[in-house]
């Protein structure tokens, strides 16, 4: 009997010293996970997904998935790919996305996953750039694909899901039709194999290209569910991502499926929702629930004592720091806490807040076990508390199993981030006396006003406390006298609506809750920010608008 009161994780300290990943010379996340369970528990459920309405579940099993993927392996075998190709796979949260990821590794093929948010142009610089052999999207987004396609030299086939095109594509659901259900002759993947390609999101240069193998994301997405998720077998998981962004692969697939947990996808539109999304977790029974900060910060202002969650058990929140007056109002209305929890593109969980220790309000929480984490400084040392430095993972004498293979056909770049003992992660943060890190930013992010370092996730922090901010941005600004200062961009809660008093006033309880310096000296009063498909605000974007056209004094002279 499951107990789900009982945490997977009982003792912090206990689980760090003993805790061993086991990982075979061979694995394949499609043979190994999907169809066992499918052989073990074939009616076992594996997704459940509604339309954009919320309505017309449709329940998938193990089994079902199993079938489709092969089907979907035979599928790529006819068209001739291979062990190690690429295939460019951009589609919204439909269930044939399941199919065709695990229809891929299965064979060893490398989908690289992205957002319905990319241009033609996004389109052709990443098939390009992989040298694809195929693109597979939907009905709704072949137009972009047919912009580009006769600048894609190595693209050979196209494919669309959800409708019939006869000027070179192919039907997703004609060839799955007339596909075999069992697969033969196919080559072995070996752990470290590569299995999964994703394109960081680019601001500034290109996207980064990160490759995981079969291991860093395939077995070690198990400390993600396990731990800091806190997945059953018998829990119904929704994380709230885009298909295009490595959140899903946090959340949608690997460890959930490891575990045995049913995942729930729904397919939203692109504005967010915030009444329907309540409405879903309460008719569903939701069991488990990660969301990234900004949907939590919506999702705080409305009346969540209208909405009977009574299955809702464990919270969870990644993408950036959550602020601890969200934490607090999502606590109050729902009786629950948000676990909030850090990693990127490049990793699985590395940082957490675990049931099984207090949490600390807008702390990272603390190192997932199977990961040695230190704040470091520009050499490598390490830091004592209350240190800012650069958040590190020890890569020597022991590479962990959740870190990505390598940035594809960068060496130069993985040179920049695999210094000496350690990988750096690009983001800075300190460590407290009692062991649990504190997010300061990236480390391009950090505003150096007059002298004194400050972190934008603080100044956030601190007006999102007060009632009339929903949300709210920090950068720098140029400052003629202090080189840069605190500029920050609010969305108003409702009801209030800006002045100069009401600045005025959010200036005052910046400083009254944290160091009167870092108070933001420019304050704009907007309708939105700029976000990634991630949720993630862009404060690269807000940042470079900020610097346009700016000149020195010592320019003007």
């Amino acid at each position: 009997m499951i107990d789900i009161n009982e945490p997977n994780m009982k003792d912090y300290e206990l689980e760090r010293k003993k805790f061993r990943l086991e990982v075979p010379d061979y694995f394949n996340f499609g043979f190994d996970i999907v169809d066992k369970w499918a052989k073990r528990q074939p009616n076992k459920l594996a997704l459940f997904a509604v339309d954009r309405s919320g309505e017309n579940p449709r329940p998938y099993s193990f089994r079902d998935m199993s079938r489709a993927s092969n089907r979907f392996a035979n599928v790529l075998k006819r068209l001739g790919l291979r062990k190690g190709e690429c295939v460019f796979l951009m589609l919204p949260r439909i269930p044939e996305w399941y199919v065709t990821m695990v229809g891929m590794i299965k064979l060893g093929v490398i989908p690289m996953p992205a957002t319905t948010q990319c241009t033609s142009k996004d389109i052709e610089y990443r098939v390009n750039t992989s040298k694809s052999d195929l693109v597979i999207t939907d009905i709704e987004n072949v137009f972009k694909v047919d912009e580009i396609k006769g600048r894609c030299k190595y693209l050979k086939n196209l494919m669309v899901i959800g409708g019939e095109r006869k000027d070179g594509w192919l039907s997703y659901e004609s060839e799955l039709a007339n596909a075999a259900e069992s697969i033969v002759d196919v080559e072995r993947t070996k752990s470290d194999d590569p299995m999964l390609l994703y394109f960081t999101s680019g601001t500034v240069a290109n996207p980064k290209m990160v490759i995981h193998t079969q291991a860093s994301f395939g077995i070690a997405h198990l400390i993600t569910a396990k731990f800091w998720q806190d997945l059953k077998p018998t829990d119904l998981h929704w994380t709230i991502s885009d298909m295009g962004w490595s959140k899903a692969a946090w959340g949608k697939i690997f460890g959930q499926w490891t575990i045995g947990a049913a995942v729930f996808l729904y397919n939203a539109s692109s504005k967010f929702d915030p009444k329907l999304t309540l409405r879903l977790l309460e008719r569903y029974g939701i069991t488990t629930f990660c969301a990234p900060p900004t949907v939590y910060r919506v999702l705080v202002l409305e009346d969540l004592g209208r909405y009977k969650l009574d299955k809702l058990r464990h919270c969870t929140a990644a993408g950036e720091p959550l602020n601890p007056e969200v934490i607090s109002r999502w606590e109050k209305g729902t009786g629950l806490k948000i676990y909030d929890g850090y990693g990127q593109t490049e990793t699985v969980n590395i940082v957490g807040n675990y049931r099984c220790m207090p949490i600390k309000p807008g702390s990272m929480g603390k190192p997932t076990p199977g990961f040695d984490i230190a704040i470091v400084d520009d050499n490598g040392r390490e830091l004592p508390p209350r240190r800012e430095g650069h958040i590190a993972i020890r890569v020597k004498p022991t590479r962990p199993v959740g870190l990505f293979k390598e940035y594809w056909k960068e060496p130069a770049r993985m040179k920049e981030v695999f210094k000496g003992d350690w990988y750096y992660t690009g983001d800075r943060a300190y460590r407290d006396d009692d062991g649990y890190f504190w997010f300061i930013g990236r480390a391009d992010d950090v505003i150096i006003s007059s002298g004194y370092r400050i972190g934008p996730f603080e100044v956030e922090s601190a007006l999102i406390e007060h009632p009339a901010v929903a949300e709210a941005a920090v950068v720098a600004s140029p400052d003629d006298l202090r080189g840069e200062v605190v500029k920050a961009f609010v969305i108003l809660a409702p009801g209030y609506e800006g002045s100069e008093e009401l600045k005025k006033e959010l200036q005052e309880h910046v400083k009254r809750v944290t160091a009167p310096y870092k108070h933001p000296r420019k304050i704009d009063f907007v309708n939105e920010l700029p976000k990634t498909i991630s949720g993630k605000i862009k404060r690269g974007e807000l940042k470079r608008k900020e610097w346009e056209g700016w000149k020195r004094p010592s320019d003007t002279q």
